[in-house]
Formats: structure tokens, C-alpha cells, sequence
């Protein structure tokens, strides 16, 4: 009779990720495993590491493995997209004691590939989705159940459990009525991040990251979002205030919500941001 193999479990490189300096540039005081502290975590992270895509613009990105992002994003202070911000977050929690799946979706559309980084947190017999790298979106946890609702001071943010024709299970956040991103329940493996990184990095055509600046934070005050020639600031109980800039105007906002630009690549990102227009 042939001995059963234990499950394998990937290795996510966690020890790249210090808890204790992660709590310090979050801004959270350490504690016990509660639903608490994943509040207070998710939303200092969200004030602490802004949502940028500038890597990928300049085509400069170093890569998803987990000694990287911590050095981009835990010791320079940098920002990253959903498999950094997501990486950075779970590892941190794992280190705290705490249990992480690691889940894919697709933005927008099942038609779309699972570029998606997402997770969730397994806390007091309940599941909870957290969601640190989608830039306008949730600012603490959601407990993965049907029609489980957050209100946010930019909309309502739902979750609803779907099986597809296939059987299998999906999860779809919307915002308000529009659907954000549809994630599954499947198996994520590390190869999984680098093959998605690839392809939303890499391919031509593969989403808006490789022609468009995109660049967003939580504030004291609310959010504010970044792109190629534009501001979008969010305030709660203000209208939304859309203002057009100018490409020099683009690359002070940018600096102005935290990322460091130094001289060469405020002149990288000058050509670029030209070239594009």
C-alpha cells in the first residue's frame, strides 16, 4: 500500500517580510490575532504604500519574488500593484501568526486572465477577504460571504458567491452594481504570481499598465488617483473633483503622493508620459 505524500505547501518566502517593521511603517501597534487588528492593518497599509504601476510603465519593473518587493516596498518605501501589495501583506500576517490564502481573479470580466492578487484570512471560524492592491477599493476586511457588504465613502462594495457552467466556485466584488474583479477558490502556487506578473508586465496588449500611469493612495483627507495627464481626488460627502495636468504637473503630484523620484527618473518618466501622448 502506497503511504499518502503530506500536501505540499508552496514556499512564499515569508521570512523576507519583518512583522515588527511592517507594524512600525503602518503605523499599527501589535496585538493579538483579531478581526480588529485586520481592520486596523488594511487600512495602514493602504495609508503607508501607495497603488503605482510606474515600474511597469518604464519598463524597469525588478521583479515579484519576495526578497524584492520587500526591499522595494518595506525598506524604499516604493509602491507596487496587487502582487506586491498583496505579498508585502500576507507574509506579514503569516509572520504574525495568522493563516493566508493566497487568491487570483479576473478584473472586470470572467473573460479576463486571473492578474488579479487578493486574500484571504482565516479568523474566529469565518473567512476574509482582503484587498490591498486594487487601488480604489476596500479599506479593511470583508467577510467571504454571499452578499456580505462594506460601505466605503466612495460606494457600497459587495461580495457574491457564483458557480460557473464548470463548478467552479467565484466570488465577485462589485462596487455599487459594477463588478471589480471576479476571484476564485482555486490552488495559488508562487509560479502562479511570476506568470501573472509576466503577463501583465510583459505582453503587449495585456492591460493598461505598460501604456498608461496609474498611481493612487489613501489619505488623511480621502483618495487620490494619478494617471498619464490627470488628478482624481475623492473626499467623503464632496463631489468628485477630476482636474487635468500638464506632464511636468503629472510627475510633482506623483512625488506628492510618496513615491521617491529621483532626477533620472523624473526624466524617464517625462519621455515616456511624452512619447505616450
Amino acid at each position: 500500500m502506497t503511504a499518502r505524500q503530506p500536501p505540499h505547501v508552496p514556499d512564499w518566502g515569508i521570512d523576507a517580510f519583518d512583522p515588527a517593521l511592517y507594524l512600525e511603517r503602518i503605523g499599527v501597534e501589535p496585538g493579538p490575532p483579531s478581526v480588529d487588528l485586520l481592520e486596523h492593518v488594511h487600512r495602514g497599509h493602504l495609508a503607508a504604500f501607495p497603488f503605482s504601476n510606474l515600474d511597469v510603465l518604464l519598463g524597469r519593473h525588478p521583479g515579484v519574488g519576495p526578497e524584492t518587493v520587500a526591499r522595494q516596498m518595506l525598506h524604499k518605501g516604493t509602491g507596487g500593484y496587487c502582487f506586491e501589495h498583496a505579498q508585502l501583506m500576507a507574509g506579514a500576517l503569516e509572520r504574525l501568526g495568522l493563516r493566508v490564502r493566497r487568491r487570483l481573479g479576473r478584473v472586470h470580466s470572467e473573460e479576463n486572465t486571473r492578474t488579479h492578487m487578493s486574500l484571504d484570512v482565516e479568523l474566529e471560524g469565518r473567512g476574509w477577504m482582503m484587498d490591498p492592491g486594487f487601488g480604489l477599493s476596500l479599506t479593511g476586511p470583508i467577510p467571504r460571504e454571499d452578499d456580505a457588504r462594506r460601505e466605503e465613502f466612495f460606494g457600497t462594495l459587495s461580495l457574491r458567491r457564483r458557480v460557473n457552467d464548470e463548478g467552479t466556485e467565484q466570488w465577485e466584488l462589485r462596487r455599487d452594481e459594477d463588478v471589480q474583479h471576479i476571484t476564485d477558490l482555486l490552488p495559488v502556487v508562487p509560479t502562479d504570481v511570476r506568470g501573472g506578473h509576466h503577463l501583465t508586465s510583459s505582453l503587449p496588449g495585456a492591460g493598461p499598465f505598460q501604456t498608461m500611469l496609474i498611481v493612487s493612495r489613501f489619505t488623511e483627507t480621502g483618495h487620490v488617483t494619478i494617471t498619464s495627464g490627470a488628478r482624481t481626488l475623492r473626499r467623503p460627502g464632496q463631489d468628485t473633483v477630476h482636474e487635468e495636468l500638464t506632464i511636468a504637473q503629472v510627475i510633482d503630484a506623483v512625488a506628492d503622493l510618496g513615491l521617491p523620484i529621483d532626477v533620472e527618473t523624473a526624466r524617464t518618466l517625462d519621455e515616456r508620459l511624452r512619447e505616450l501622448a
